[in-house]
């Protein structure tokens, strides 16, 4: 990582997007801004790992420290009402949603906070909208006591684990140092032997890209997910990522995951999705994103962190201290009140949102200029390209390639 001065708050303000680019975006008579349809539920703010890497409590913002520890009952009331303000009002525009338990570690909450929260979500959604509910765990705490209250509740789970023993405890670990590795397989062992085995939906995994591609792709599979998401060291243009060397025309992380894709796309049937494949092939042929970070789909994803406030994407955290907040909170605002702050509708009106150099860009419809929090730097905000450019480019010509040459092959057996 590299050191730069620190900027003042006023600096900040003028970094973009700001209220411009919003008052811009209304008076343009062909724009509305997009109901939420996904929420990131701040159900516990601490977490039993001390993962180095961690956007909460490792890098620039330190907010947590403030926070309670844990969403109280009267948080998630106010917060299931104002869920069920905001579907009913956009009823027609968000016919399914997706409520994700986040932390920390979301399952320290305990189960009946859990339950609790499952029912007040549920009981707040109109009927003819679907509700997913989900949670985003290190798998440590996957027991006994905890598997009961996620079946019940029919909660999706995904599960972070990087690789083989000694990726995967490079950077997740307890706080006395040791690792996770043992204790996570423990916890995926439990859930498999479970009647709520059919709960876990997805693996993530950080990509570390000094250890085998190959080696971390089958400690995945070998755990049978559904799907796997690989995941970007979470890093910036300011704060450049580990083994870096897009400024040098280098690709490390492209590098990392042809191998794998090529493993994946050469077996047949697939042994499991993988996000971040399978969302390029769609891109390419035409399709619609269904994540972030990459297409030009508007994103719908708002933020509820344990106090209420009503917050940006929190991997912003990876950026400057602050860059998620809004200043609202369910006890004082409406979600359509979210809808027009400037890093909502930054999002939401790709490709003007993007910079020059990614709207004049030929795969701009496919990268998307990356995640929103990779494209920060210091002094122009959020309209930048990703810091993984080279990368992503580098990535999406390899499937492209090998995906347009079988489907040329596919018309050529039938012409």
């Amino acid at each position: 990582m590299i050191d730069l001065p620190n900027i003042s708050a006023a600096e900040r303000a003028s970094e973009w997007p700001t209220q411009a680019f919003v008052d811009e975006a209304l008076g343009d008579p062909s724009w509305r801004p997009f109901p939420f349809a996904e929420y990131i539920v701040k159900i516990e703010s601490r977490c039993n790992l001390s993962c180095d890497y961690c956007y909460v409590y490792e890098m620039a913002d330190q907010s947590w420290r403030e926070k309670p520890m844990v969403m109280t009952s009267s948080t998630i009331d106010r917060l299931a009402e104002r869920l069920g303000e905001h579907l009913r009002a956009h009823s027609e525009e968000v016919p399914s949603i997706r409520m994700v338990m986040h932390g920390g570690e979301p399952l320290l909450a305990g189960p009946e906070r859990i339950g609790y929260a499952a029912e007040a979500f549920r009981a707040a959604v109109p009927s003819d909208v679907e509700l997913t509910l989900a949670m985003q765990t290190n798998g440590v705490l996957l027991n006994e006591e905890t598997l009961p209250v996620l079946r019940e509740h029919n909660i999706q789970l995904g599960v972070s684990i990087d690789g083989p023993r000694e990726s995967h405890d490079r950077h997740r670990k307890y706080a006395n140092g040791r690792g996770s590795f043992d204790a996570v397989l423990r916890g995926l062992g439990a859930l498999r032997r479970s009647p709520s085995a059919d709960l876990l939906r997805s693996v993530l995994c950080t990509i570390e890209v000094e250890y085998d591609p190959l080696a971390v792709y089958e400690t995945l599979l070998s755990v049978q997910p559904p799907s796997i998401h690989f995941l970007f060291p979470h890093a910036n243009w300011s704060e450049q990522p580990p083994n870096w060397a897009g400024h040098r025309g280098g690709t490390p992380f492209a590098d990392w995951l042809i191998p794998i894709f090529d493993r994946w796309y050469s077996t047949v049937p697939v042994p499991t999705h993988i996000r971040l494949f399978d969302e390029i092939i769609a891109l390419l042929l035409g399709g619609a994103s269904r994540t972030e970070g990459l297409g030009l789909t508007p994103i719908r994803v708002l933020t509820v962190d344990t106090d209420g406030s009503l917050d940006l994407a929190h991997v912003l955290k990876s950026t400057y201290a602050g860059a998620m907040v809004t200043g609202m909170n369910v006890f004082r605002n409406s979600f359509d009140e979210a809808m027009l702050q400037p890093g909502v509708v930054a999002r939401q009106r790709d490709p003007i949102g993007l910079c020059r150099s990614c709207q004049d860009c030929p795969i701009v419809k496919v990268c998307g200029a990356g995640n929103y929090a990779h494209r920060y730097r210091n002094g122009s905000g959020f309209l930048n390209p990703t810091v993984y450019c080279a990368d992503l480019t580098k990535l999406i010509g390899h499937i492209g390639d090998r995906v347009l040459a079988d489907i040329q092959t596919i018309v050529d057996k039938r012409s």
